[in-house]
């Protein structure tokens, strides 16, 4: 099965399936994708994306990122649902003068993310656990970050192991390097970005699963403080792994 699609419009587009996961199983391919921003799909790629069969599209950019770049094309014809895990502002703390390493830096980021945007990493889940959704494709900018987050508290839940979920993670850092070329020539006063916004370092990741399990026990007790129910977790086990 493939992993990656090479979209001409997209740096970051994945099948999150083949990762062994609970009980002998295994993630279920071409039912859950990540990616960056769809806004840019355009004719060249809409019959290599109508193929994939997506139904839904999680996009988790913020609303003044929605307005800048616009949303996917609404005439694929596919359920589109904006859900905004609330966060502050990256560029209001800073990394320069931090003495933070960027994937400490990044870790930071990601532990407050899922404390302040838990209602919304719920609803995102949910989504993802219904079987009628599928095959859904989850978004945010660059397809690292916040569909990291995303895609990382799933395959926990499906019990994919965190070896599995950081490698899985690693492979943007291509993707982020295109990705980072492309922001650099484009968008005004893109310099302004520290670096790790356009990094994938397998060590943010990694704390980021090990200071949440800290804190809350599990993937999946943090899961149902967020909001998800155990009714939720069940469906997405039942129809994400074979």
């Amino acid at each position: 099965m493939t992993r990656s699609y090479p979209f001409s419009a997209t740096f970051n587009f994945r099948d999150v399936g083949g990762y062994p996961g609970l009980d002998g199983r295994t993630v279920r391919w071409r039912r859950l994708f990540r990616s960056d921003s769809l806004h840019r799909l355009d004719a060249s790629d809409e019959a290599a994306f109508r193929a994939l069969g997506v139904k839904s599209v999680i996009d988790l950019r913020r609303p003044h990122e929605i307005t800048r770049d616009g949303r996917v094309p609404e005439h694929f014809g596919l359920d589109y649902h904006h859900i905004h895990p609330e966060h502050a502002e990256w560029e209001d703390t800073p990394f320069e003068g931090s003495g933070l390493t960027n994937a400490r830096w990044m870790a930071d980021r990601y532990r407050d993310m899922a404390e302040t945007g838990a209602a919304g990493w719920a609803e995102a889940l949910t989504l993802i656990a219904e079987e009628s959704a599928a095959p859904v494709v989850v978004h945010c900018v660059a397809g690292k970050d916040r569909t990291g987050i995303t895609v990382a508290l799933t395959l926990g839940l499906l019990g994919v192991s965190d070896d599995d979920i950081i490698a899985d993670y690693a492979l943007s850092t291509e993707a982020s390097a295109r990705f980072s070329a492309h922001v650099k020539s484009t968008w005004a006063g893109s310099g302004a970005y520290p670096t790790p916004f356009f990094g994938s370092e397998p060590e943010t990741i990694a704390t980021f699963l090990a200071e949440l399990r800290a804190k809350h026990g599990s993937i999946e007790s943090y899961a149902l403080h967020a909001g998800l129910t155990p009714a939720a977790i069940s469906a997405m086990r039942t129809h994400l792994l074979t």
